[in-house]
């Protein structure tokens, strides 16, 4: 069981260290689905208000704090997750409940519950098995909550029959899940999210379950009109649609504040599952021969200088996120924004003096009485964004009383919350800054698409027309693509033996290959569904001059570039090593041997579940330290399992597998070129040898009293439920 493994009642206290957790909820039973949520709650133990229950209809608390991620099913169970961001959560939330519920069936029909709650890097910190569950359709399964401003988890597991309906209700939250179908209102001024102006969000309810911690309640929500904005002449505003209605059509040049027919539901949440469609691109069907292309929402053709090209790709971009309500969430959530009415402006002018500065776009998020801004500078291409340029924004920003800028670029920040260009801290006081790269984009995108879904086919449609736009190599929106001009110098230093450390070109090559493993990690969590992290040690995470100086002195010491990469539900890290000496991608992994039955059982129940996995895959087989170590391929321990280890050998303990392909020199491009080497090794390393391995589990005691407890320690351990 990974982390500190709880037991009903127990709890464990956070890192202090740990600013957002992820709370994951597994099981092993394809047959019932369980839905993850989460509830703020205060210190009564009860919701401020609706809008801190956050679930699959209400994915994101009004502050951004608590994200519900959705999840991955296979044949033989899912996940889902939650993630908490502890630093934003309000001062009057103590307590985060993190619940399960299911729709079809009982929690006595569900297999292997597990919550597990991870680190930002994505460590195991804590665990709870949830055992004993039976007529139970909801769970708070644990809890995250603070105390003496310290955060701990605690196992929960306390029961309701009554659903997620149910629970939410005990815990404060108004519930209308009636079939009477939404009105429409004409005179609608508010965001269709926000409650309506008058109604009580904490009506009197039952206590809340024992054990329940958390702040003061806050049952009144103000909501105030606004002025409205003056759209320029490329504005589209399009209403934020509510969840499950659809939003009336608004005309591209309205006025921001216009009065525009919404649907406002009844008061309360609805907790019943709406289906998500998946929508896939339509067909064409009726092409009168191979030579024909269809007609392109987003036209590459005619892309002309780069300012042309800067701008097309800028105005598809915001278009979207408005028109796709959780594209355009998923991206503004990344800036701390509300969960609100988005407008986006392309290249509003602002007069500094006599001098007028144009941004890109501006973005405007409202939601009641809170109005969220931030200016947008956009470069593509090879365009580099600039220090003077970046703080002239800011200074912008502050005096018009704006909350952020943001950069989007070409170029990929090493990690979540650092950006490529150093500004004056000074200017950082009253706004924040945040940078986003086109990688990242694509990435939200193919998110929404694959995992998450668009119910509405027509969204559907205009986000792949928009990441077929963004991925064509003339939008300028490329990804991570040119290691940089220190690349080839200190690839043939490496070569020569005369690399060192003070060498002026190696932070440089050393920071682009933390940006190519930010690529790496952007890739495989979209197409995997699951958050796929660099993991390293706390004080270079935290610290990224001290980061680049690490790596520089293992590339001078060793010419080696390395990278650890955690995916949730795999057997195991994934290490990545970029040797420059030996040219050679080399990628790893360890894999727990089963405790049970003889090393020959213990080889073959690996061997078995490699089947498709290349030949010339390096096995090696470890006996903790009271044997050496053996090592064959994989092509020859097929044939003979006791060539890895031989009769007598003392119980092996884990298997190492490796393997290693050349690897490309050019700094960019496609053939032959590193960074295209680097990610085909680690995508194929992954689908062929770390995906179908499924870790061991021991079987369950049996009585002593049951037929089938025969003793045989030669037999074939089992192998676990696979996990997503």
């Amino acid at each position: 069981m990974p982390g500190t493994e709880l037991t009903k009642g127990a709890n464990t206290p956070l890192p202090p260290g740990a600013t957002s957790v992820r709370c994951t909820v597994s099981w092993g039973r394809a047959e019932v689905e369980v839905d993850a949520s989460a509830l703020l709650l205060g210190e009564d133990g009860r919701v401020r208000s609706d809008a801190d229950m956050v679930f699959y209809n209400q994915p994101t608390s009004v502050d951004g704090a608590v994200r519900h991620l959705g999840g991955t099913r296979t044949d033989d169970g899912g996940q889902e997750a939650v993630v908490l961001d502890l630093e934003s959560l309000p001062d009057d939330v103590t307590t985060v409940a993190v619940a399960g519920s299911v729709a079809a069936g009982t929690f006595g029909d569900v297999e292997d519950l597990v919550l597990v709650v991870l680190d930002q890097d994505g460590a195991a910190l804590a665990s709870y098995r949830v055992a004993g569950a039976e007529g139970e359709t909801a769970l708070v399964l644990g809890e995250v909550y603070r105390r003496a401003g310290a955060w701990r988890v605690r196992a929960v597991g306390q029961g309701w029959s009554s659903g997620l309906a149910g629970l939410a209700t005990d815990l404060g939250v108004t519930i209308s899940d009636d079939d009477t179908d939404d009105h429409i209102d004409a005179d609608a001024d508010t965001d269709a999210d926000d409650p309506a102006p008058g109604v009580d969000q904490d009506p009197g309810v039952p206590d809340a379950p024992e054990g329940a911690d958390g702040g003061d309640p806050d049952d009144e929500v103000a909501v105030v009109e606004l002025a409205p904005a003056e759209p320029g002449p490329d504005a589209v505003v399009v209403a934020e649609p509510a969840p499950r209605t659809v939003p009336a059509p608004v005309s591209p040049g309205a006025a921001a504040g216009a009065a525009a027919p919404t649907r406002r539901p009844a008061a309360g949440l609805r907790t019943r599952k709406q289906p998500v469609t998946r929508s896939a691109p339509p067909a064409l069907k009726l092409a009168g021969g191979e030579g024909w292309t269809a007609a392109r929402l987003f036209s590459i053709s005619g892309v002309g200088n780069a300012a042309e090209q800067e701008k097309r790709a800028t105005s598809a971009l915001l278009a979207t996120m408005m028109a796709v309500k959780p594209f355009g969430r998923g991206l503004t959530a990344r800036f701390g924004a509300p969960a609100g009415l988005l407008e986006t402006y392309l290249e509003v002018p602002f007069h500094r003096g006599e001098a007028v500065v144009v941004p890109d776009g501006v973005l405007r998020v409202q939601r009641g009485a809170k109005l969220w801004t931030a200016l947008l500078e956009t470069k593509t291409g090879t365009g580099q964004l600039r220090t003077d340029q970046v703080e002239n924004y800011l200074d912008v920003a502050k005096r018009e009383g704006y909350d952020a800028v943001v950069t989007l670029s070409n170029e990929i920040a090493p990690a979540v919350g650092e950006h490529p260009v150093a500004v004056d801290k000074r200017k950082l006081a009253k706004v924040a800054l945040f940078h986003l790269s086109w990688a990242e984009v694509v990435h939200e995108a193919q998110m929404v698409l694959t995992h998450r879904g668009v119910a509405d086919a027509g969204q559907a449609w205009l986000l792949h027309e928009f990441l077929r736009y963004v991925q064509h190599p003339r939008s300028g929106a490329a990804g991570f693509d040119d290691m940089g001009a220190s690349w080839v110098p200190v690839r043939e230093a490496v070569a020569a033996g005369t690399l060192r450390p003070g060498d002026r070109k190696v932070p440089a090559a050393v920071d682009a290959w933390v940006r190519l493993v930010r690529q790496l990690c952007l890739r495989l969590t979209a197409e995997l569904g699951v958050e796929v992290a660099h993991v390293l040690p706390r004080r270079l995470a935290t610290d990224p001059a001290a980061r680049t100086r690490a790596g520089v002195d293992t590339l001078a010491a060793s010419g080696r570039l390395e990278a650890t990469l955690r995916v949730p539900g795999a057997v195991g890290p994934l290490e990545v090593v970029a040797d420059l000496r030996t040219g050679q991608v080399r990628t790893s992994t360890r894999v727990p041997a089963p405790q049970e039955g003889t090393n020959h059982r213990r080889v073959g129940w690996l061997v078995k579940q490699l089947a498709a996995a290349p030949g010339d895959l390096l096995v090696e087989a470890d006996f903790g330290g009271e044997a050496p170590p053996t090592c064959e391929q994989l092509q020859l321990v097929r044939t003979d399992p006791a060539c890895l280890a031989p009769a007598g050998r003392v119980p092996l303990g884990s298997f190492h597998l490796a393997r290693s392909v050349p690897m490309g020199t050019k700094r960019s491009g496609v053939r032959g070129a590193f960074i295209p080497s680097v990610v085909a090794a680690v995508e194929g390393f992954y689908g062929d040898v770390v995906q179908p391995v499924r870790p061991w589990v021991a079987r369950a005691p049996r009585l002593p009293d049951d037929p089938a407890d025969a003793t045989d320690v030669d037999q074939e351990p089992p192998v676990a439920a696979a996990r997503p």
